[in-house]
């Protein structure tokens, strides 16, 4: 029976702590950054913040003493938003063993040194780890909707033990050892996905939708492959399969965002009115356009996004200047 301690109590958090207990054969822990949450998961059983309507197996316990969290646990799964990764690991590596296995699940990047999670993480740990991601929604995986989603590390090995220890009737985990193109797919789509918001904000139809989730994975491709990732990987689940659940998906944070921006609002109004939930989207453009400029990687959806996001640019104008961009080959 493995011990698996999920740091992170929000609706990704919580909902894999639900899969993994309605799968059976582990000891699970969940750790929430805040004895208010945590005395709240207690009493509730289940996440009234971030993951409403979804029961808290009794069997997971629940805490927010860290330590205690990490103690003796075989695998680390590290699901706290990006800008947090850094000062949980840098607490917690005076006590972590050689033996025990962190296993990155959370889709961002640093923003202020471009680096993935798991290179922040590796920065400060020396640990075996691997990353997973792929188009999942908290609320269907904890609804126990069929998922499909892939595990990376650098030793494909560690990635089966992965795939052994989360597989489930629900939950369909798959292999791979390109860490790079994973771990991009599953950041920069937010960014796109931001993009696709903005257009359905703007009630720009079908066709523009279309045409920015393709033009959006070319440039996740670029980046992803300058980086030493694989161009299959990103026609695989945490590229192509990711993006297209967030670029479509009702239930994305990083959409609904989008919608709001096209439509005129305020970026510190819309995060002011999502009770605490991240975008990670938001974030990730500033870090994706800092790592296209050190490898040289033209990025323009990203460089649009960015200037909606943090220099006024209206969505209208973004969108405009996008389709007034010189005319291309379509494979470069």
């Amino acid at each position: 029976m493995s011990r698996i301690s999920i740091l992170g109590a929000g609706a990704w958090g919580t909902a894999l702590a639900i899969s993994l207990a309605r799968r059976g054969g582990h000891r699970l822990t969940l750790w929430a950054h805040s004895p208010a949450l945590t005395e709240q998961l207690q009493d509730a059983g289940e996440n009234l913040t971030y993951l409403p309507g979804y029961i808290l197996p009794m069997d997971v316990v629940i805490t927010s003493d860290l330590p205690a969290a990490i103690f003796e646990a075989d695998i680390l799964v590290c699901v706290v938003p990006s800008q947090h990764v850094r000062e949980v690991f840098s607490h917690i590596a005076p006590l972590l063993t050689r033996e025990q296995i962190i296993l990155s699940a959370s889709k961002g990047m640093e923003e202020s040194s471009f680096l993935r999670m798991s290179q922040v993480i590796a920065s400060v740990c020396d640990n075996p780890f691997a990353v997973l991601s792929g188009p999942s929604f908290a609320q269907e995986v904890a609804a126990g909707i069929p998922t499909a989603i892939v595990a990376a590390a650098p030793d494909l090995r560690l990635a089966q033990v992965i795939q052994r220890e989360f597989s489930s009737a629900s939950m369909r985990i798959y292999t791979n050892d390109d860490v790079t193109g994973v771990e991009l797919g599953g950041a920069l789509k937010n960014v796109i996905a931001l993009a696709a918001g903005v257009v359905k904000g703007l009630n720009l139809g079908h066709n523009s939708a279309a045409a920015l989730i393709t033009r959006g994975i070319a440039e996740i491709t670029r980046l992803a492959v300058a980086c030493g990732g694989r161009r299959q990987t990103l026609s695989g689940l945490s590229g192509v399969g990711d993006l297209i659940l967030t670029c479509t998906g009702e239930l994305s944070r990083n959409r609904s965002v989008g919608i709001e921006l096209g439509r005129g609002r305020p970026l510190e109004d819309i995060l002011a009115g999502m009770g605490g939930k991240v975008a990670e989207g938001v974030r990730s453009t500033k870090a994706a356009l800092g790592l296209a400029a050190r490898y040289g990687v033209e990025m323009p959806i990203t460089e649009q996004m960015d200037a909606i996001l943090h220099k006024d640019k209206k969505a209208a104008d973004a969108i405009r200047d996008l389709m007034a961009r010189p005319g291309r080959n379509e494979l470069q």
